[in-house]
Protein backbone atom coordinates (compact mmCIF):
# COMPACT_ATOMS: atom_id res chain seq x y z
CA UNK A 1 0.00 0.00 0.00
CA UNK A 2 1.17 3.65 -0.47
CA UNK A 3 0.16 6.70 0.69
CA UNK A 4 -2.34 8.92 -1.78
CA UNK A 5 -3.45 12.54 -0.86
CA UNK A 6 -6.71 11.48 -0.44
CA UNK A 7 -5.94 8.85 2.22
CA UNK A 8 -3.72 11.72 3.92
CA UNK A 9 -6.59 14.05 3.84
CA UNK A 10 -8.71 11.31 5.28
CA UNK A 11 -6.41 10.80 8.12
CA UNK A 12 -6.23 14.17 8.73
CA UNK A 13 -9.96 14.92 8.69
CA UNK A 14 -9.99 12.51 11.70
CA UNK A 15 -9.11 15.60 14.45
CA UNK A 16 -12.58 16.36 13.90
CA UNK A 17 -15.34 13.50 16.24
CA UNK A 18 -18.52 14.11 13.74
CA UNK A 19 -16.10 12.30 11.05
CA UNK A 20 -14.35 9.75 13.27
CA UNK A 21 -18.28 8.57 14.22
CA UNK A 22 -19.39 9.07 10.90
CA UNK A 23 -16.64 6.86 9.29
CA UNK A 24 -16.22 4.53 12.35
CA UNK A 25 -12.31 5.08 12.96
CA UNK A 26 -9.77 6.66 15.54
CA UNK A 27 -6.10 7.53 15.53
CA UNK A 28 -3.57 6.34 17.84
CA UNK A 29 -0.03 7.72 17.65
CA UNK A 30 3.36 7.29 19.04
CA UNK A 31 5.36 4.15 19.54
CA UNK A 32 3.90 2.67 23.41
CA UNK A 33 0.25 4.01 22.10
CA UNK A 34 0.50 1.80 19.05
CA UNK A 35 2.51 -1.03 20.47
CA UNK A 36 0.05 -1.21 23.63
CA UNK A 37 -3.12 -1.13 21.23
CA UNK A 38 -2.41 -2.70 17.93
CA UNK A 39 -3.74 -6.26 18.89
CA UNK A 40 -6.47 -4.67 20.93
CA UNK A 41 -8.22 -3.40 18.11
CA UNK A 42 -9.47 -3.81 13.93
CA UNK A 43 -6.51 -2.35 12.59
CA UNK A 44 -6.92 -0.13 9.02
CA UNK A 45 -4.03 1.58 8.46
CA UNK A 46 -0.29 1.42 9.39
CA UNK A 47 1.63 4.94 9.24
CA UNK A 48 5.30 4.21 9.64
CA UNK A 49 8.99 5.70 8.84
CA UNK A 50 10.96 3.46 7.22
CA UNK A 51 13.28 3.61 10.82
CA UNK A 52 10.66 2.52 12.48
CA UNK A 53 9.48 -0.28 10.40
CA UNK A 54 13.10 -1.61 10.77
CA UNK A 55 13.04 -1.21 13.96
CA UNK A 56 9.55 -2.90 14.92
CA UNK A 57 10.03 -5.71 11.96
CA UNK A 58 7.58 -7.87 14.42
CA UNK A 59 4.18 -6.17 14.14
CA UNK A 60 5.02 -4.26 10.44
CA UNK A 61 5.48 -8.27 9.42
CA UNK A 62 1.98 -9.09 11.21
CA UNK A 63 0.03 -6.40 9.33
CA UNK A 64 2.26 -6.10 6.49
CA UNK A 65 -0.71 -5.53 4.51
CA UNK A 66 -1.85 -2.89 6.47
CA UNK A 67 0.94 -1.16 6.33
CA UNK A 68 2.01 1.64 4.84
CA UNK A 69 5.85 4.12 4.14
CA UNK A 70 5.69 7.38 5.45
CA UNK A 71 8.19 10.01 5.47
CA UNK A 72 8.28 12.25 8.29
CA UNK A 73 6.89 15.02 6.97
CA UNK A 74 3.65 13.25 5.69
CA UNK A 75 3.19 12.23 9.66
CA UNK A 76 3.59 16.24 10.28
CA UNK A 77 0.59 16.49 8.20
CA UNK A 78 -1.59 13.76 9.82
CA UNK A 79 -0.76 14.15 13.08
CA UNK A 80 -2.65 15.95 16.17
CA UNK A 81 0.45 15.77 17.98
CA UNK A 82 2.61 19.38 17.80
CA UNK A 83 5.94 16.86 17.71
CA UNK A 84 4.94 13.91 15.58
CA UNK A 85 6.25 10.74 16.61
CA UNK A 86 7.15 8.09 13.76
CA UNK A 87 3.99 5.85 13.52
CA UNK A 88 0.25 6.53 13.53
CA UNK A 89 -2.66 3.85 13.22
CA UNK A 90 -6.41 4.35 11.87
CA UNK A 91 -8.13 1.40 13.95
CA UNK A 92 -12.24 0.29 13.80
CA UNK A 93 -14.50 1.75 16.46
CA UNK A 94 -14.70 -0.84 19.18
CA UNK A 95 -18.78 -1.74 19.50
CA UNK A 96 -18.50 -2.35 23.10
CA UNK A 97 -22.64 -3.50 24.41
CA UNK A 98 -23.33 -3.91 28.11
CA UNK A 99 -25.86 -2.30 30.37
CA UNK A 100 -25.35 -1.37 34.10
CA UNK A 101 -25.73 -4.63 34.85
CA UNK A 102 -22.18 -5.45 34.85
CA UNK A 103 -22.17 -3.15 38.19
CA UNK A 104 -24.26 -6.05 39.90
CA UNK A 105 -20.62 -7.92 39.60
CA UNK A 106 -18.06 -5.75 38.62
CA UNK A 107 -16.73 -1.84 39.69
CA UNK A 108 -17.83 1.06 37.06
CA UNK A 109 -16.66 4.20 36.52
CA UNK A 110 -19.48 6.82 35.01
CA UNK A 111 -18.27 9.94 33.68
CA UNK A 112 -21.25 12.85 34.13
CA UNK A 113 -20.48 15.49 31.54
CA UNK A 114 -16.54 15.76 31.88
CA UNK A 115 -15.07 17.95 29.17
CA UNK A 116 -11.23 18.00 29.27
CA UNK A 117 -10.18 15.04 26.66
CA UNK A 118 -6.91 14.53 29.08
CA UNK A 119 -9.08 14.53 31.46
CA UNK A 120 -10.90 11.53 30.36
CA UNK A 121 -7.79 9.80 29.44
CA UNK A 122 -6.15 9.91 32.94
CA UNK A 123 -9.80 8.71 34.25
CA UNK A 124 -9.99 5.54 31.84
CA UNK A 125 -6.04 5.48 32.50
CA UNK A 126 -6.97 5.11 36.31
CA UNK A 127 -9.49 2.68 35.36
CA UNK A 128 -6.77 0.07 34.07
CA UNK A 129 -4.44 0.50 36.85
CA UNK A 130 -7.47 -0.34 39.22
CA UNK A 131 -8.80 -3.06 37.69
CA UNK A 132 -12.02 -1.54 36.53
CA UNK A 133 -13.13 -2.64 33.22
CA UNK A 134 -15.97 -1.33 32.31
CA UNK A 135 -16.55 2.64 31.74
CA UNK A 136 -19.86 4.06 30.63
CA UNK A 137 -19.46 7.92 29.36
CA UNK A 138 -22.57 10.25 29.70
CA UNK A 139 -23.25 11.77 25.73
CA UNK A 140 -21.83 15.40 26.71
CA UNK A 141 -18.71 13.93 27.64
CA UNK A 142 -15.28 14.72 25.80
CA UNK A 143 -15.14 11.77 23.01
CA UNK A 144 -13.46 8.81 24.87
CA UNK A 145 -11.50 8.33 20.99
CA UNK A 146 -10.33 11.57 20.36
CA UNK A 147 -6.52 11.57 19.36
CA UNK A 148 -5.63 13.88 22.70
CA UNK A 149 -7.50 11.21 24.56
CA UNK A 150 -6.42 8.31 23.22
CA UNK A 151 -2.57 9.28 23.74
CA UNK A 152 -3.69 10.35 27.88
CA UNK A 153 -4.52 6.64 28.22
CA UNK A 154 -1.39 5.44 27.70
CA UNK A 155 -2.42 2.20 25.93
CA UNK A 156 -5.40 1.96 28.70
CA UNK A 157 -8.04 2.38 26.12
CA UNK A 158 -7.32 -1.36 24.89
CA UNK A 159 -8.08 -2.75 28.25
CA UNK A 160 -11.40 -0.56 29.17
CA UNK A 161 -14.27 -1.44 27.58
CA UNK A 162 -16.47 2.34 27.31
CA UNK A 163 -20.15 2.70 26.21
CA UNK A 164 -21.59 5.99 25.48
CA UNK A 165 -24.95 6.89 25.53
CA UNK A 166 -27.55 8.95 28.04
CA UNK A 167 -26.73 8.43 31.27
CA UNK A 168 -29.83 8.49 33.32
CA UNK A 169 -31.54 6.27 31.29
CA UNK A 170 -28.75 3.42 31.38
CA UNK A 171 -28.85 4.03 35.21
CA UNK A 172 -32.71 3.56 35.56
CA UNK A 173 -33.30 0.16 36.46
CA UNK A 174 -29.69 -0.39 38.14
CA UNK A 175 -29.93 -2.58 41.15
CA UNK A 176 -26.46 -1.96 42.45
CA UNK A 177 -25.11 0.79 44.71
CA UNK A 178 -24.50 4.25 42.65
CA UNK A 179 -21.81 6.54 44.50
CA UNK A 180 -20.95 10.28 43.65
CA UNK A 181 -18.94 12.72 44.91
CA UNK A 182 -20.29 15.61 46.62
CA UNK A 183 -19.23 18.17 49.04
CA UNK A 184 -21.75 17.66 51.15
CA UNK A 185 -21.26 13.86 51.30
CA UNK A 186 -19.76 11.44 53.75
CA UNK A 187 -16.31 11.13 53.74
CA UNK A 188 -14.92 8.48 51.86
CA UNK A 189 -12.85 6.89 54.72
CA UNK A 190 -16.03 6.56 56.84
CA UNK A 191 -18.10 5.17 54.38
CA UNK A 192 -18.86 1.17 54.11
CA UNK A 193 -18.40 0.57 50.15
CA UNK A 194 -18.86 -2.26 47.66
CA UNK A 195 -16.51 -4.46 45.65
CA UNK A 196 -19.18 -3.68 43.53
CA UNK A 197 -21.41 -0.75 42.14
CA UNK A 198 -21.24 2.46 39.58
CA UNK A 199 -18.73 5.61 40.69
CA UNK A 200 -20.15 8.87 38.66
CA UNK A 201 -17.34 11.58 38.32
CA UNK A 202 -18.65 14.74 37.69
CA UNK A 203 -18.30 17.86 35.52
CA UNK A 204 -15.28 19.89 35.78
CA UNK A 205 -16.69 23.02 37.34
CA UNK A 206 -20.66 22.09 37.89
CA UNK A 207 -19.77 18.57 39.17
CA UNK A 208 -22.87 16.09 39.25
CA UNK A 209 -25.84 16.88 37.16
CA UNK A 210 -28.99 17.23 39.12
CA UNK A 211 -30.75 14.07 36.40
CA UNK A 212 -27.81 12.03 37.76
CA UNK A 213 -27.57 13.14 41.43
CA UNK A 214 -30.71 12.10 42.01
CA UNK A 215 -29.91 8.35 41.00
CA UNK A 216 -27.07 8.39 43.27
CA UNK A 217 -27.89 6.64 46.93
CA UNK A 218 -24.18 7.02 48.27
CA UNK A 219 -23.11 10.02 48.42
CA UNK A 220 -19.56 10.57 49.18
CA UNK A 221 -16.57 13.40 50.20
CA UNK A 222 -12.58 13.51 49.77
CA UNK A 223 -11.89 15.37 52.94
CA UNK A 224 -9.15 17.97 52.67
CA UNK A 225 -6.46 17.91 55.22
CA UNK A 226 -6.49 19.21 57.87
CA UNK A 227 -10.36 19.60 58.40
CA UNK A 228 -11.71 22.96 57.74
CA UNK A 229 -8.51 24.77 56.53
CA UNK A 230 -8.21 26.72 53.69
CA UNK A 231 -7.25 24.89 50.92
CA UNK A 232 -7.98 24.79 47.16
CA UNK A 233 -12.04 24.99 45.93
CA UNK A 234 -11.74 21.28 44.41
CA UNK A 235 -9.34 18.32 43.19
CA UNK A 236 -9.58 17.84 39.55
CA UNK A 237 -11.80 14.99 38.63
CA UNK A 238 -8.83 12.43 37.08
CA UNK A 239 -6.63 13.07 40.67
CA UNK A 240 -10.30 12.92 42.20
CA UNK A 241 -11.31 9.54 40.78
CA UNK A 242 -7.41 7.50 41.25
CA UNK A 243 -8.20 8.81 45.18
CA UNK A 244 -11.50 7.21 45.16
CA UNK A 245 -10.99 4.16 42.66
CA UNK A 246 -7.37 3.68 45.52
CA UNK A 247 -9.96 3.62 48.87
CA UNK A 248 -12.35 0.94 46.83
CA UNK A 249 -9.17 -1.35 45.79
CA UNK A 250 -7.82 -0.51 49.55
CA UNK A 251 -10.86 -2.08 51.21
CA UNK A 252 -10.58 -5.43 48.92
CA UNK A 253 -6.91 -5.63 50.41
CA UNK A 254 -6.87 -4.33 53.95
CA UNK A 255 -10.74 -5.64 54.95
Amino acid sequence: MELTASLRKFVMSLSSTRRRREDGVFVAEGTKCVCDTIDAFSLRYLFATDGWIDKHSSITERYSDRLIPVSRKDLERMSSLSTPSEVLTVYDLPDYHFTASVADDELVVALDGVQDPGNVGTIIRAADWFGVRYMILSEDCADAYSPKTVMATMGAISRVKILRGNLPEILTGCHASIYGTFLDGESIYKTALSPTGIIVMGNEGSGISDDISRMVNNRILIPSYPPESVTSESLNVGMATSIVLSEFRRRLITD
